[in-house]
């Protein structure tokens, strides 16, 4: 004979706080669904009831009850994941930031600034670390440094001398026509 799944009994804090949990707006969607699927347990309503309602499956209903039984509202926090470990050392992305902050002038590269291409061709050609630019971004990012996109022609040139080569501009807007009053 299957036994019945139920909520055990709830302190007046655990109570509270799921409540809070269930009707949370800025919570995010997973703690406040947790916490609904637990509430309407403890309601009274059956596992299969609260599956479909919540449009999750018995069994994933099932394991958060558990979990909830066994260790409270701490039970409803997501466990840590194993992951694939991270690809690029400390050393490698120390490298990586260093490179960027540094002037490619000053590493007798023939440009003046850095693009993502740029850099991840020097780190691969000059420091032997294979990365795309995706993840350099990700580095630089979460580091604190903000990577502009493109080069803009606002503010000072790279090439001091531009307006001499530059020369003249051109008239190639003709003048409007005055209209008498």
């Amino acid at each position: 004979m299957n036994k019945l799944l139920g909520v055990r009994s709830l302190t007046t804090d655990e109570e509270t706080e799921l409540r809070r949990r269930a009707t949370a707006r800025t919570l995010p969607a997973r703690v406040v669904e947790r916490a609904k699927l637990i509430w309407l347990l403890h309601a009274g309503e059956r596992v299969p009831a609260v599956a479909k309602r919540l449009g999750l499956g018995a069994d994933v209903v099932r394991v958060w009850l558990k979990r909830f039984n066994a260790e409270g509202l701490d039970g409803l926090r997501d466990r840590p994941r194993a992951g694939r470990p991270a690809t690029y050392t400390p050393e490698q992305a120390g490298t990586v930031i260093e490179s960027a902050l540094t002037s490619p002038e000053t590493l007798g590269l023939p440009f003046a600034s850095w693009t993502l291409d740029r850099l991840a061709a020097y780190l691969w050609e000059q420091r032997a670390i294979p990365i795309k630019r995706s993840r350099l971004s990700e580095i630089l990012v979460a580091e604190g440094l903000r990577w502009r996109t493109q080069e803009t022609w606002f503010g000072e040139r790279v090439d001091p001398a531009f307006a001499e080569k530059r020369g003249r501009s051109s008239a190639s807007t003709p003048s409007r026509l005055r209209t008498a009053p």
